[in-house]
């Protein structure tokens, strides 16, 4: 994991300049300087304001250039319009890291963007990096340095790490943080991202021995296989839990396949974010509770959970949810029942969930606990505490405690209530051990961990993406293929197959008939039972205006077929170009799935496997990865999705030639990847035959990039 010398200054300054400090407490400026020298910051301090003077014991220098070393991090808060030459006078006496929380850039609209645009050009010809403009700054807890405006009190010293693209939740976090009793080790504000991005930063962040876990606020990123290069080598050393927000904004790309339709903005987001192991987070709150898990708690060494409670209700609860998150209720040991029958009154239920009964002991809490924890079939403990009848909830957490701290095996709380259990809350975060306020939340914690645990093991694996496996692969007819072209659209149905063909797919291959007597003798020469399909550039749903037989017999009833095919698409699409029929051979009854690829515009290829047919849009079984493709990751797909299940075999359907759509979803996503310029491929259905069969493509579509 390399990281980029020249963001050294803005975590290790050895100097820190501000320009635009203040001496009027009611001033922006004034608040960064204040927090700056409030921090601790050991470092030379300096303020430089027009007027001169002296600030906080420090005197204020008129110009940068009147500072003395060293100075080596700058700070501006000062006019917009101002800014360009405050960057060149910087660049000037040395400083080659600046922060501007400055706002009046591209978000007020295009004047403000252009003169970002020239704040850049002139960093970047000094060699200057810039975070952001409209930013709030940065804080390291442990260095420690406060470079930001807003009121205090700061964050306290912690262990994770938080990266945002929005400043105002920067000031929310910290204050939240507080309140909930966990720690920041670095905060970074990044605005508009005119030159440092997210990813920059995740590798220096990373580097920080405080830091435990890394947490993402996220409206995009910059460049997305960079950001995904990068995470990957993150995250083989800190975990990183990201909230990527805007998730149902519409996607600015035209589309026209079910792949296009079903893709959107977020299925790239999910698929680089698994393929970098980065924990994705549904909201703010699941963002924090995640990372306090990941920052306390060893990672568990399988699925398998213990749970202890003093009520049933609460247990019974907690199995929910954990088998909502996929986790497995723990087969206590016929040892484990005995310890405990001999710790429990009589009547307590020594299966898993442990109901030690309402009058649990804080010395039954910590036995029980250290039971569980002993079991090899236990690979993590949920303790369930509501206030007890006739103990305090401090007093069963400060029994606990002790054995939580020994155990190797991570072990969350589910602390219900609110003001009854408010010493244990106290005991349970000095203590550095996650507590949550009912057992949904605390499930989800260790469906977390258990994440964190697996992709570590998987990622140690290595995992074979390349064309190793095909030394079938035509280029030159699919480079020949897509020369025929000028511009975006859709290529013909028979340049479609061969695209196919180029990359080793079997296909059901069609012929154009225009009349239909040509389609009947067609017909007779591929055998006999056939579809004709409408051939129509304007039509791509061809079933939806009733352009698609099957299943026919006989000439006769192909050639009444052509026409009745031709008057459906024209009835349907009276403007539509018709050029004939496409007549195929019919093939033995399979399964039908669909395969797709897409051009993300940030991550690049992106692959596609589920249900196929007509009602794809409407079951949305579906699973996207990115290309190119493991065979593990192929096989995962198919896991994932009922169409995959299903080629297992379901009820009277017999199981299906698997290998066969792997085959076929491999080489789609390496067609994709080596050729960015077709847009859409989609293959529906892929008709997967019974096992050691094949798999067929029978209809293709392919449009490309314009």
């Amino acid at each position: 994991m390399k990281i980029d010398p020249s963001l050294t200054p803005f975590f290790s300054p050895q100097g820190v300049a501000i320009i635009g400090a203040s001496l009027d407490p009611t001033k922006l400026g004034y608040g960064l300087s204040r927090n700056l020298v409030q921090s601790g910051y050991r470092g030379a301090i300096h303020f430089i304001n027009l007027k001169g003077g002296n600030l906080m014991g420090h005197p204020v220098y008129r110009h940068i250039s009147e500072t003395p070393d060293p100075v080596d991090l700058a700070v501006v808060l000062i006019p917009a319009q101002a800014i360009p030459a405050a960057i060149e006078d910087c660049a000037q006496r040395g400083i080659k890291a600046l922060i501007i929380a400055s706002g009046g850039f591209r978000e007020t609209g295009s004047q403000g963007a252009a003169l970002e645009d020239k704040c850049l050009d002139i960093a970047r010809a000094y060699g200057v990096r810039l975070l952001g403009p409209n930013c709030i700054g940065l804080i390291d807890t442990h260095l420690p340095i406060d470079t930001t405006f807003l009121s205090p009190p700061g964050p306290t010293p912690g262990d994770v790490a938080f990266i945002s693209h929005s400043g105002a939740i920067c000031a929310a976090v910290i204050d939240w943080a507080r309140g909930q009793g966990f720690g920041l080790s670095r905060m970074v504000s990044l605005g508009n991202q005119s030159d440092v991005t997210e990813t920059d930063l995740l590798a220096p962040v990373a580097e920080d021995p405080y830091t435990r876990v890394i947490t993402l606020y996220l409206e995009g990123v910059s460049d997305g296989r960079r950001f995904l290069e990068q995470a990957q080598a993150v995250t083989r050393q800190k975990p990183v839990v990201a909230l990527k927000v805007g998730r149902y904004m519409s996607s600015q790309q035209a589309v026209a396949s079910h792949t296009g339709a079903l893709a959107g903005l977020e299925s790239a987001y999910n698929a680089a974010f698994r393929r970098a192991g980065v924990i994705r987070a549904e909201t703010t709150e699941e963002l924090f509770d995640w990372a306090r898990a990941l920052a306390w708690c060893p990672l568990p060494k399988g699925r398998s959970v213990g749970v202890l409670t003093n009520a049933g209700g609460p247990g019974v609860t907690a199995i929910d949810a954990l088998e909502a998150q996929g986790l497995n209720i723990a087969n206590l040991s016929s040892g484990t029942e005995a310890a405990l029958r001999d710790l429990l009154d009589p009547a307590a239920s020594l299966k898993n969930p442990v109901d030690m009964l309402a009058a649990a002991t804080p010395q039954q809490y910590a036995g029980c606990l250290q039971v569980l924890l002993d079991d090899a079939h236990v690979d993590s403990v949920m303790v369930i505490l509501p206030p007890p009848p006739m103990h305090t909830a401090g007093g069963i957490a400060k029994a606990i405690i002790p054995v939580i701290y020994t155990a190797d095996k991570p072990v969350i709380v589910a602390l219900m209530g609110e003001r009854l259990i408010q010493e244990a809350v106290e005991h349970f975060r000095a203590a550095r051990i996650p507590e949550y306020r009912f057992p949904e939340r605390a499930a989800e914690a260790l469906a977390v961990l258990t994440q964190r645990a697996e992709y570590l093991t998987s990622s140690s694996e290595i995992q074979e993406r390349s064309l190793q496996p095909f030394n079938d692969l035509n280029s030159v007819a699919v480079g020949s293929i897509i020369s025929k072209y000028d511009s975006g659209g859709f290529i013909s149905q028979e340049d479609a197959f061969d695209l196919m063909n180029a990359y080793g797919i079997p296909t059901v291959q069609p012929q154009l008939a225009q009349t239909a007597h040509q389609a009947a003798d067609l017909a007779e020469e591929m055998g006999f039972p056939v579809a004709i399909k409408i051939a129509s550039p304007q039509i791509t749903h061809k079933s939806d205006v009733g352009g698609v037989l099957l299943y026919l017999q006989n000439s006769q009833e192909v050639e009444n077929g052509f026409a009745k095919v031709i008057e459906n698409s024209q009835a349907a699409l009276p403007d539509a170009d018709i050029l004939g029929v496409l007549v195929q051979r019919m093939i033995p009854a399979g399964q039908d799935v669909i395969i797709g690829a897409i051009q993300d515009a940030q991550f690049g290829a992106l692959v596609m496997f589920g249900s196929g047919g007509i009602e794809v849009e409407g079951l949305k079984d579906v699973q996207f990865e990115l290309a190119p493709l493991s065979i593990k990751e192929a096989k995962q797909m198919l896991a994932d999705t009922w169409a995959g299940k299903k080629l297992h075999g379901f009820r009277n359907i017999p199981p299906a030639d698997q290998g066969a759509a792997i085959d076929v979803l491999l080489r789609l996503a390496q067609l994709a990847c080596d050729y960015p310029q077709l847009a859409e491929i989609e293959i529906n259905p892929l008709s997967v035959l019974e096992q050691g069969k094949g798999a067929f493509a029978v209809d293709v579509r392919v449009r490309l990039g314009g």
